[in-house]
């Protein structure tokens, strides 16, 4: 029987305890403060419309703007249009959120987007995938003035500052998606539009404009509305930002140091990848000169671990990454229920690996950008009992707590809307009530959040390790114990483990462990046992050491 939380957590805090340590001995994944936070990403749009009076349908004119469905098969639909989800539909839900056991909600980019649909590009289709014909910028990341907030978020009395305060009141901070590459689409259209391919500074004034021309036909030497923009083909058609232009920068680190100062606590940067190391890294000096140590993840759609650690160095800025190599053999490993966790080993970089630190990054199994994790509710299950205890700070995206739309990518039901009703009833899921105790687990537990792996085996269906958290007279070691087979398993581990008593995570009842410590694990469940004393058996002591060494490159 699982404890009452209230309970649970003053185990934990015990289990957490302070002493006196050996000399210069320290066992630690991270100091990073952010790895404390498990995030919620939530497509604003898609969420909930809690405040209807800023839906704006009738935006647009001859290019309506708001619930413009994509026909699929059986009679499914996807949606390319606004739905209405705003801040306040957020803010209704912090509970919600919060209860799961997040601490910070991913909300995507709040900056003003054009006023109507896009009429140039490839027309948008059932599952077609970057063609942005009739589509809007619901999602936010065609940004014409990135100074001011989109009309379709804020309500009366709930602007960015006052919905990041209230968010705070109820413990939930506040990532903010920012986007460095682009503007909005700007060329094809058979008619020039209004807005598209345009920038306006703070006060509203018009700072770049693209024309409508292929970049190949852009002239900034002459004309210095395109001085804003490069003369190559970016991400289908949208702008492309000229990074070597010094009013580029100003203008986005204006912009983004702006909404910091109204409550954004962490940034998810969109599109890293497209721009080069020396523009983030100026990018990041200027944040962090009046935000020291605030941090940043990025997105780099690549599944070659060398390619995105690059972003993780510090003469890069020493911005994290969302953990793309990983997400593949996470979704490999729990998409298919006769896969091997021994998949999951390699990638998890623990040792020798390019990252500056492989326990900053960011894990996930799948985002708005990508399909859809096609999982039973039991490889829901085993995925979220891996994140919540293995290396990384886990991001999940909204209604993977009930495997809402499972499968389906950007324009096949990816991004379609959640809503109220379907909140109210996700704790009737058989996916949330195992994600909601997993999760509250690490939001508890040091060792969870911030300690170094070192695994024990990783073979089949079971997965068995430790996360070691011993730093500033703080310890707490941790054993995880996974199992994602359809039956119960009878698992022993005798590798490395410290002789004394253990607390188990979820019943408190403490175990007096000599050789080894035996535990039944559930189908598909998870039991996590803690030990709140520093560590003396000697090879473990040994092994930690060799890890804190090999955790990072040996140079930067």
């Amino acid at each position: 029987m699982i404890k009452p939380f209230s309970v649970l957590a003053a185990a934990l805090c015990a289990a957490s305890a302070f002493a006196a340590e050996p000399a210069g001995e320290a066992f630690y994944g991270t100091t990073e403060p952010f790895a404390s936070e498990a995030v919620y990403f939530v497509l604003t749009d898609r969420f909930v419309n809690g405040d209807p009076s800023n839906d704006h349908r009738d935006q647009g004119g001859d290019y309506p703007t708001f619930d413009r469905r994509i026909p699929g098969p059986d009679g499914e639909s996807a949606n390319i249009g606004y739905l209405g989800g705003d801040f306040k539909g957020v803010l209704d839900n912090a509970g919600y959120i919060r209860g799961m056991g997040f601490s910070s909600v991913w909300i995507t980019p709040i900056v003003d987007n054009p006023d109507q649909h896009f009429s140039g590009g490839k027309p948008v289709s059932w599952g077609s995938f970057w063609t942005d014909q009739g589509k809007t910028g619901y999602h936010g990341y065609w940004g014409i003035n990135f100074y001011r907030l989109d009309e379709h978020l804020p309500s009366p009395g709930l602007d960015f500052a006052g919905f990041t305060r209230a968010m705070g009141e109820q413990d939930l901070k506040i990532v903010l998606d920012i986007v460095g590459n682009h503007g909005s689409p700007a060329y094809t259209m058979p008619k020039d539009q209004p807005q598209f391919g345009k920038i306006y500074d703070r006060d509203g004034a018009l700072l770049a404009d693209h024309q409508n021309l292929h970049p190949e036909k852009l002239d900034p030497a002459k004309n210095r509305l395109h001085r804003f923009y490069n003369r190559k083909v970016g991400v289908a058609e949208l702008s492309d930002f000229a990074e070597d232009n010094p009013a580029v920068l100003d203008y986005l680190a204006g912009a983004y140091e702006q909404w910091i100062d109204q409550g954004a606590h962490a940034f998810r940067i969109d599109t890293i990848g497209w721009m080069p190391h020396s523009f983030w890294k100026r990018f990041a000096d200027r944040i962090r000169e009046k935000h020291p140590d605030f941090f940043m993840f990025g997105e780099n759609f690549d599944y070659d671990a060398a390619t995105i650690a690059a972003h993780t160095w510090k003469r890069n800025g020493s911005i994290s990454v969302l953990d793309f190599p990983l997400r593949a053999k996470l979704v490999e490993t729990f998409e298919k229920p006769d896969s091997d966790f021994a998949a999951l080993e390699q990638a998890l970089y623990l040792e020798d690996g390019p990252y500056a630190n492989p326990y900053d990054l960011m894990t996930f199994y799948d985002n708005h950008d990508m399909p859809r994790m096609n999982a039973s509710d039991e490889g829901f299950i085993d995925a979220h009992n891996w994140l919540f205890t293995a290396r990384g700070i886990p991001v999940i995206y909204y209604g993977s707590e009930t495997g809402f739309m499972r499968g389906r990518a950007e324009h096949a039901g990816n991004r379609n809307y959640f809503g109220q009703e379907r909140i109210d009833v996700a704790p009737q899921s058989p996916i949330y009530r195992p994600l909601q105790r997993i999760a509250r687990l690490r939001q508890s537990s040091p060792a969870l959040q911030r300690g170094l792996q070192l695994n024990v085996r990783l073979k089949g269906d079971e997965a068995a390790f430790y996360r070691v958290y011993q730093k500033d007279g703080q310890y707490q070691t941790a054993l995880v114990l996974l199992n994602k087979g359809d039956s119960p398993a009878r698992m022993a581990v005798s590798d490395y483990l410290q002789a004394g008593t253990w607390l188990d995570a979820f019943s408190g009842r403490k175990l007096r462990v000599r050789g080894a410590l035996r535990a039944d694990v559930p189908a598909h469940g998870v039991r996590v046992f803690f030990f709140d004393k520093a560590l003396s058996r000697e090879d473990t002591r040994q092994r930690l050491a060799e890890l804190m060494v090999r955790k990072s490159p040996k140079s930067d």
